[in-house]
């Protein structure tokens, strides 16, 4: 019994140390590859990728407003879970019972299930979401979850990151994207392998204009070391159109 205490607390102490280290790592280092990634190339039977890191700086800085308007208009002022998101999330769960579930994972989420874990709803995975996301919180500032998460977000058919969705569906580098286009991208992001931003369908282009409406509510994304304050958002409220 003793054996097995100790063999347990050993696992423990590896495990809390190798994550910590590879989190502090990735605060640093670029992510050039991620699970999912190799995930979908066992799917696919294909190691053939899209994929180009790049520094926040060398992104339009229309995308990193386009993916909040879309995904998580309090990103900037949450520690990594919007509770209010998920109150709401999950009134709307029970009161369409056998129909559309509705999630409210926040960017800072998105980045630690992308870079560390798997896909999957189960709760042991969600478990290590929630440890992996306030790891990032306290490690990362929000301009590197931001960088991360725009460079490993699945953008399409073995398209990772807003460079190489640039490249295949624009013809153009991430820093030379239109407020429209990025506001595109950020429509697809639900589900990149039904919803294309190389050929939208109606239902796209229809986000597409929420999404660009809802930009003007999010102030201009702060570079790093930089101040934000929510009341300077258009009409006051930070997050207003979410």
């Amino acid at each position: 019994m003793r054996l097995v205490k100790k063999i347990i607390r050993w696992v423990m102490v590896l495990f809390f140390a190798s994550t910590i280290l590879a989190v502090v790592a990735y605060r640093f280092i670029p992510v050039y590859f991620t699970p999912l990634m190799f995930i979908r190339a066992i799917e696919t039977k294909s190691v053939t990728m899209h994929h180009h890191w790049i520094p926040l700086e060398e992104m339009s800085p229309h995308m990193p407003v386009a993916v909040m308007a879309g995904e998580d208009a309090r990103f900037l002022l949450h520690h990594g879970f919007d509770y209010d998101a998920i109150g709401k999330a999950a009134k709307r769960n029970l009161s369409t019972k056998g129909g559309k579930k509705y999630g409210a994972s926040t960017i800072s989420q998105q980045t630690a299930k992308n870079v560390f874990l798997w896909p999957g709803r189960s709760w042991v995975r969600k478990g290590f979401e929630v440890y992996f996301t306030a790891l990032i919180e306290m490690i990362w500032s929000k301009q590197r979850i931001m960088e991360v998460y725009l460079n490993s977000v699945e953008m399409g058919d073995r398209i990772y990151g807003i460079d190489a969705v640039a490249e295949q569906n624009f013809g153009k580098k991430a820093c030379d994207m239109t407020r429209s286009e990025c506001a595109l991208v950020a429509a697809t992001l639900p589900n990149p392998h039904i919803y294309s931003s190389k050929t939208p369908s109606s239902y796209i282009r229809k986000r597409q204009r929420a999404i660009a409406n809802n930009m003007r509510y999010i102030p201009s994304f702060p570079k790093e070391g930089e101040d934000y304050d929510p009341k300077t958002a258009v009409g006051g409220v930070y997050g207003k159109h979410s």
